[in-house]
């Protein structure tokens, strides 16, 4: 649209650069000053940049901007995890988390409003979807979460590699998971070019290994992922074996769990990776058990991979449970007996909900058939329908896959 300026947040350094080279006919430097100040002292006004020309500045003005989602509320967990809700447009929203630790810092970035994934222990799944998030979208999350840690302040320069202020009080962003709402190889047009600003020396400046993006097994987009960005990957696996996954992860119908690995050490191979983390979410009777431990063991041992067990975290409408203690220990030590590396992820900003799987955001959900149905329905003949009970069913009687429920945020919010 003729006259519309141009969002400057979420684009690459070569299209920024292009921009100033057409739009302003100016060199390429002015668009690495302008994502210094952009990213790196978190500057959402040009007036502010000070050693750029006044002219150039007033030309900047005229056509461009830096626009970042608003934030409509803020919630602090006792143990210090922050959680935001932005607002996406008038009546959605989405959900990132900031989780602070003596020695580092992570955020939790969504990728999608709502996921299409539909696993029937995440909460964000439960919402259904509606639409990805654009780079600035994606992007925007950082620089929010950037200037509430640092208290509105313009952060000051400096040099590469040097602690920045503020992290032995953990305020500061030092690592980025994909791991809020969505499925980010699912928006792998907008969620690559994020991540190449989070590692950009210009950007945020993070190494390969303090990005992670998590996926629950969109096999092409691994191998495609492998060819073009350099990050730490994360699999949401939740299961040993190919019924019990085709239950909790839909997807898992359509690139069964021996695919999905054969993508995952293709992906190390091609990046020069150390490892793969598989993450396994406890769920109390339903993949808890010695044996399935022993299963984890036999597909994961020898190869380059960690597990991460996550303690379920309940959420309004499930009816899952999480797995005692002991049995969530219990299992870790039988992995780790088997020379598998295996960890207990330690819960936290349950009492804000926004713990793992907690994150629901608020979503008008587009879709008209779930995934976990469509691909039930691919799978089977209509007119001969399985009498074999699924694996949820009948490993666990009185636990089904939640129905779908309510978004938790009120619509009053994003008014």
């Amino acid at each position: 649209m003729a006259g519309e300026r141009v969002n400057l947040l979420g684009l690459p350094r070569t299209e920024l650069e292009e921009f100033v080279a057409t739009r302003l006919g100016a060199k390429p430097f002015r668009a690495r000053q302008l994502m210094k100040w952009i990213y790196r002292r978190g500057a959402a006004e040009f007036s502010s940049m000070t050693d750029l020309a006044q002219d150039f500045r007033s030309q900047l003005a005229d056509v461009a901007r830096i626009s970042v989602p608003e934030i409509v509320e803020q919630q602090v967990s006792g143990d210090g995890t922050r959680k935001w809700l932005l607002r996406m447009d008038q009546t959605q929203g989405i959900e990132t988390v900031f989780i602070p630790e003596p020695d580092r810092g992570t955020l939790c970035i969504s990728s999608q409003v709502g996921c299409a994934m539909d696993c029937s222990f995440c909460s964000t799944a439960q919402q259904g979807f509606n639409r990805n998030l654009s780079v600035a979208e994606i992007v925007g999350q950082v620089w929010l979460a950037h200037r509430e840690l640092s208290g509105g302040e313009l952060s000051e320069p400096r040099a590469r590699g040097a602690e920045a202020p503020g992290l032995k009080h953990g305020r500061n962003i030092t690592n980025i998971v994909f791991m809020g709402m969505g499925e980010p190889l699912a928006n792998y047009r907008n969620v690559v070019p994020a991540m190449r600003i989070f590692l950009d020396d210009l950007g945020y400046d993070l190494s390969r290994r303090r990005v992670t993006l998590s996926t629950s097994g969109l096999v092409p987009q691994i191998y495609k992922l492998a060819e073009e960005c350099n990050v730490a990957l994360a699999v949401s696996l939740h299961a040993p074996n190919d019924a019990l996954r085709n239950e909790l992860v839909p997807i898992n119908r359509k690139h069964p769990i021996d695919e999905l690995l054969t993508a995952c050490w293709h992906y190390l191979d091609a990046q020069n990776g150390r490892s793969v983390t598989f993450e396994y979410v406890m769920l109390d009777g339903i993949n808890d058990e010695p044996g399935h431990a022993r299963q984890l063991a036999r597909l994961l041992k020898g190869r380059p991979a960690k597990l991460n067990l996550i303690p379920f975290n309940v959420f309004p409408g499930t009816r899952y449970r999480r797995s005692p203690a002991a049995a969530i220990v219990r299992f870790r030590d039988i992995l780790n007996e088997h020379g598998v590396i295996a960890t207990i992820r330690r819960t936290r900003g349950d009492d804000i909900d926004a713990a793992c799987g907690q994150l629901a955001g608020r979503v008008i959900d587009r879709t008209s058939v779930r995934l976990g149905t469509r691909l039930t329905a691919q799978s089977q003949p209509s007119a001969q329908p399985s009498a074999q009970p699924s694996a949820l069913t009948s490993a666990h009687p009185a636990v089904r896959p939640p129905a779908h429920t309510p978004a938790r945020i009120r619509p009053a919010q994003l008014r």
